[in-house]
C-alpha cells in the first residue's frame, strides 16, 4: 500500500510541479517583458527626426542605467541606410540584429549578442514622422535578475513540493500501518491460540475486523467439535474391535496347539494396531487443543520406572538425566506412547544399558534415547518406520513402536531421527517435540 501511495503521489507531484514552474516562471517573464515593453512604448514616443533624417530624442530616457555603461539596461535604434544610434550604457557594443524582417508588433526574443551576459529584448519596427525609413527600436536587458528570482522560485517550489510529498508519503505509511495493526493482533492473537496460551481470539477489535474475528473464533469451535467427534467414533470403534479380541484372547488361554497361537500372536496385532489408531486419533484432536502441558521430567521418571520393573528379571539399566524444566506442548498419554515405545524398544533391543537425556533449544523438547546394542546401519534406518517392520525378529514385538511414535509426533509437529550413540555404542534414536511456552 505504501509502494502504491509512493507510485502515485510522486508523479502527481513531479506533473504538478513542471506545470507550477511553467506557469510561475512565464508569469515573471511576461512582466519582465511588459517593463521593457513600457520602456519601449517610451523611447517611441520621445523619438524625432532631425534635419540629416537621424532619429533623436526629444527628451533623455528617465533610468539613470542607460546612461551607465554595461549597466545591464540598453537601448539602441538602427536603420539599413544610417548608422546605429545608441544608448551610452552599450559603450561600444552593438545590439544584434531583429530575429524576424518585420516586428510591426513588439518582438519579444532573447539575445546572447554580448558574452557571458545574456539579454532579454523586446523590439519593434516603425516609420517616424516625416520619414520614409524603417526604424528598428530595441530595449534589452540583462537576465541576471530574471534568472536569480526564477532559481529562487525553482529551489522554494522543490522545496515545498519535496515536504508536501514526504508528509504525504509518512501519511499514506501512517494509515497503511495503524489502519492494518489489527491484522496484525489478529495475527499475535492466532499465534497466542496456536502455541495453547489461549483458547479463542479476543473480540476487542474494530469494527472492521470484529466479522473476521468472529469467523475465526466459530471456525476453531467447528474444528474442536469435529475432532472430539472423530475421537469419540474412534474411540467407540476401538472398544467394539477391544471386547471380542479379549473373548479370543481368553479362548487361547491353555492351549498349546499351533492354531491358538497363531490366533493370539495376530489378535496381539490386531490390539497394538488399534492402540496405535486411538493414539493418531487422539493426538489429532489435541493437536487443536494446544493448551495442554505436560511435565516432561516426571512424565519420562514415570515411564522409566515402569519398563524398569517390566525388565526387572534382564539386568536392564535405565539412566535419566537433562533439564527438569521442559514442558511439552500436548497430552500425557500421546508422550507416554511416544516415549514409552523407544525406551521399552531400547531395553528390548539393547545390551541391558539405556541413557535418556532431556534438552531442547527454544521452543522444542528433546527426548533423546540411546542404547549400547548392536546399532543399525544406516541404510537400515528407514525401514524401522514401516508398520510391522523388524531387523531384529529374535525378540518380541508387532513392529509398530517406531511407527506409531513417529506418527503421533508429526501430528504434534514433532520428529524423530535415528543415528549412532556416540556414549554407548549402540542406537540414539532423538525425538523432538513442540515446547509449551
Amino acid at each position: 500500500m505504501i509502494a502504491l501511495a509512493a507510485a502515485w503521489i510522486i508523479p502527481l507531484l513531479a506533473v504538478g510541479g513542471y506545470a507550477l514552474d511553467r506557469v510561475l516562471v512565464g508569469t515573471i517573464t511576461r512582466s519582465f517583458d511588459a517593463q521593457l515593453e513600457f520602456t519601449l512604448s517610451g523611447m517611441i514616443n520621445a523619438a524625432d527626426i532631425d534635419e540629416t533624417g537621424a532619429v533623436r530624442f526629444l527628451r533623455p530616457m528617465g533610468d539613470q542605467r542607460f546612461s551607465e555603461p554595461y549597466s545591464g539596461l540598453y537601448w539602441q535604434v538602427s536603420a539599413s541606410e544610417q548608422p546605429v544610434f545608441p544608448s551610452r550604457s552599450l559603450w561600444d557594443r552593438v545590439l544584434g540584429p531583429a530575429p524576424s524582417a518585420l516586428c510591426v508588433t513588439p518582438c519579444r526574443y532573447a539575445s546572447r549578442s554580448f558574452p557571458g551576459e545574456p539579454l532579454r529584448v523586446v523590439g519593434r519596427t516603425l516609420r517616424l514622422p516625416g520619414s520614409p525609413t524603417r526604424f528598428y527600436f530595441q530595449v534589452a536587458q540583462s537576465t541576471r535578475d530574471l534568472d536569480a528570482q526564477t532559481r529562487e522560485l525553482r529551489t522554494i517550489l522543490f522545496w515545498s513540493l519535496g515536504v508536501l510529498g514526504v508528509g504525504l508519503l509518512a501519511l499514506a505509511a501512517l494509515q497503511s500501518t495503524y489502519g492494518l495493526s489489527p491484522l496484525g493482533r489478529v495475527s499475535r492473537a492466532i499465534g497466542a491460540v496456536r502455541s495453547g496460551q489461549a483458547k479463542r481470539v479476543p473480540e476487542d477489535f474494530p469494527i472492521e475486523i470484529a466479522p473476521l474475528v468472529s469467523e475465526i473464533n466459530e471456525l476453531l469451535e467447528y474444528t474442536e467439535h469435529q475432532a472430539e467427534a472423530a475421537r469419540r467414533h474412534a474411540g467407540n470403534l476401538a472398544h467394539a474391535l477391544k471386547t471380542p479380541m479379549s473373548v479370543l484372547i481368553g479362548e487361547t488361554q491353555g492351549r498349546a496347539d499351533p492354531l491358538a497361537q497363531v490366533v493370539a500372536s495376530q489378535v496381539q496385532v490386531m490390539r497394538r494396531h488399534v492402540d496405535h489408531q486411538l493414539a493418531r486419533a487422539r493426538a489429532a484432536g489435541q493437536r487443536g487443543n494446544s493448551s495442554a502441558r505436560t511435565d516432561v521430567w516426571q512424565a519420562v521418571e514415570a515411564i522409566v520406572r515402569t519398563v524398569s520393573r517390566i525388565h526387572i528379571g534382564r539386568d536392564v539399566t535405565i539412566d535419566l538425566a537433562g533439564d527438569r524444566s521442559k514442558m511439552f506442548r500436548g497430552e500425557r498419554q500421546d508422550l507416554d506412547e511416544m516415549v514409552g515405545n523407544l525406551i521399552d524398544n531400547a531395553a528390548v533391543h539393547g545390551g541391558g544399558r539405556v541413557f535418556v537425556t532431556i534438552s531442547g533449544e527454544p521452543g522444542c523438547v528433546d527426548i533423546i534415547v540411546e542404547d549400547d546394542g548392536a546399532g543399525i546401519p544406516a541404510a537400515a534406518r528407514d525401514k524401522l518406520f514401516e508398520r510391522g517392520e523388524r531387523l531384529d525378529t529374535d525378540k518380541p514385538g508387532t513392529g509398530l513402536g517406531l511407527a506409531i511414535a513417529r506418527d503421533v509426533a508429526e501430528l504434534y509437529g514433532g520428529s524423530i531421527s535415528l543415528a549412532d550413540s556416540e556414549d554407548l555404542g549402540g542406537l540414539m534414536v532423538q525425538l523432538r517435540l513442540p515446547a509449551a511456552v
